[in-house]
Parts: structure tokens; C-alpha cells; sequence
């Protein structure tokens, strides 16, 4: 019988071990194993401690008292200024709006004192109130009317065009809002000062005389003021002036209250004045 169509024969059929299968190369490559570290237990998160808060106005009761004991403790060589100066006092009635105050200001400035009194009053007269008197003792001397006052109306009365664009400036500042009353009282001495002398023709030295003499501020040092330079070389017997940054660090024991130590420097270079004076006339009259 003969064999179906459909079969094959032994020889011819391929065996799957025969046929032609292109190797596989399979390549393993070594992992590192990497030990994670256990977690570190939860800790709470420091928090700052809250900034101090502000002293109170050198002109509040009490505060030259205990500004007095703290700079007596603190710095001996003060100590001894202190005992032969008269107390520090500071006016309790109320001061003119920080405004009016700074307009005030900048129209002092490098004037002699009887000069810069009289363009002041002239300045007062300007201004749509009863009388001089009654503006320097009112809210006459606002941001609106200031800006009222052209240039050439500042001129007739003694002011230059560099002071009546310094005082425009001010007055546009307040009345955009960039500055107000109550911003500036609220404002800390670093913010203040960085606001104010945004201002033409405000600097470090008027923002410092403001805040010592305006807002009484207890902790103002006023390193460009030259008296305060001279105290503080004399004090310390230093033989130059000394810079900004080596007031800072003399000075540092008087904090907080380093308004009322600048004050009494400037009264030990008034006292070593009048002494010379008075020596000098000692010897013209020898």
C-alpha cells in the first residue's frame, strides 16, 4: 500500500533541534543594592523668637528716667557726662505732622538759623490760612496745598528751585499715598529711613534729626552728624574722628537708648566750647 501524499518521509522532515534559530545572548548585569537610611523622626520646627517690642516715645513718663539708669550701668565714661549735664527733657505737647515737619526740614537746610526762620514764616504766609502763626500751629501745611505753590511762587519768598522741587516731591509722595501719617509713625527706624531719603532732598542726617526730635525715638545713632562724631572721639579719646562703622560698635552698649547718648554729646562738645571761650578770654584779659 503505498504511503499518503500527505506524509513525509524520516529523511526529509527537520527536526525542530535542526532547524536554523539564531542564538539569543541574554546579559545580566549586577545591581548594587542600595540600603535606604531609616527616617529621622519628626522634629518640631524652631520657631524665631517674636521681635522685641518697641519702646515707648522718649517723651512718655518714665523713659529718660530709664534711659538715665541704662546708659549710667552701661558706659562709665557717659556716666560721668551725665552727672555734670543738665537732664534731657523732651516736650510732651503735640508735634506738628510728620509732613509739615519734613517741609520744615528741607527748608532749613544749609541756612543760617535766623535765615531759614524768616523764609519759613514767608513760606507759612503762602499758604491759604488766617495768619503765619495760626498755619505753624495747624494743618495748614498739607501735601495739597504745598502742591498748590508753584516754583515761582517759592522763589519770591527766598526758596530755591532745588528746595521747591524737594518739597513738591514730598508733597506728591504723601498725596499718592506712598507716604502717610500713619505709615510713618508706625514704620521701624531701618524702614523709615529707607522710605524717607526716597524722597529729593531727604538724606540719613535730616530722617535721623526727625526721628530723634519729632518722633522721639529712644535707639537712633546718628553717625553722620559731625557733633556726635566729635563727642564721640572726645569721649573716647580717639585720636580721629571716628568712621561710621567704628561709632556703631562704641556706641553698641548704649543701646536701646542711644538717641539720649547722641544727645549728650552734643552738650559735652557745647560744654568743651564754652570752656575754650572762656579760657580764651581768660588770657585776652591777662
Amino acid at each position: 500500500m503505498g504511503r499518503p501524499a500527505s506524509s513525509r518521509s524520516p529523511a526529509t522532515e527537520r527536526s525542530p533541534a535542526s532547524t536554523n534559530h539564531r542564538a539569543t545572548k541574554i546579559s545580566f548585569r549586577s545591581c548594587k543594592i542600595v540600603k535606604t537610611p531609616p527616617a529621622k523622626p519628626l522634629t518640631a520646627t524652631a520657631v524665631p523668637p517674636p521681635a522685641p517690642a518697641p519702646l515707648p516715645a522718649l517723651s512718655s513718663p518714665g523713659e529718660i528716667a530709664a534711659a538715665l539708669r541704662h546708659l549710667n550701668s552701661a558706659d562709665p565714661l557717659l556716666s560721668a557726662v551725665i552727672s555734670s549735664t543738665e537732664v534731657l527733657t523732651f516736650t510732651v505737647s503735640p508735634s506738628l505732622p510728620a509732613f509739615h515737619t519734613l517741609a520744615r526740614s528741607i527748608l532749613h537746610q544749609q541756612l543760617a538759623p535766623s535765615a531759614a526762620d524768616a523764609i519759613y514764616a514767608r513760606f507759612l504766609a503762602l499758604l491759604p490760612s488766617a495768619s503765619a502763626a495760626a498755619a505753624a500751629t495747624s494743618d495748614a501745611v498739607t501735601p495739597a496745598a504745598v502742591l498748590a505753590l508753584a516754583a515761582a511762587d517759592l522763589r519770591t519768598i527766598g526758596v530755591s528751585g532745588r528746595k521747591a522741587s524737594y518739597l513738591h516731591d514730598l508733597a506728591g509722595k504723601f498725596s499718592a499715598g506712598e507716604l502717610s501719617e500713619s505709615a510713618v509713625a508706625a514704620m521701624d527706624e531701618a524702614a523709615l529711613l529707607a522710605e524717607l531719603t526716597r524722597v529729593k532732598g531727604i538724606g540719613e542726617w535730616t530722617v535721623h534729626m526727625f526721628m530723634i526730635f519729632s518722633l522721639h525715638r529712644p535707639d537712633v545713632l546718628p553717625c553722620g552728624d559731625l557733633g556726635v562724631r566729635k563727642g564721640v572721639q572726645e569721649l573716647y579719646k580717639l585720636k580721629a574722628l571716628p568712621k561710621p562703622e567704628e561709632m556703631a560698635a562704641l556706641c553698641d552698649r548704649w543701646r536701646p537708648y542711644r538717641s539720649v547718648g547722641a544727645w549728650y554729646m552734643w552738650r559735652l562738645m557745647e560744654s568743651k566750647g564754652a570752656a575754650a571761650k572762656k579760657k580764651k578770654k581768660g588770657n585776652v584779659s591777662s
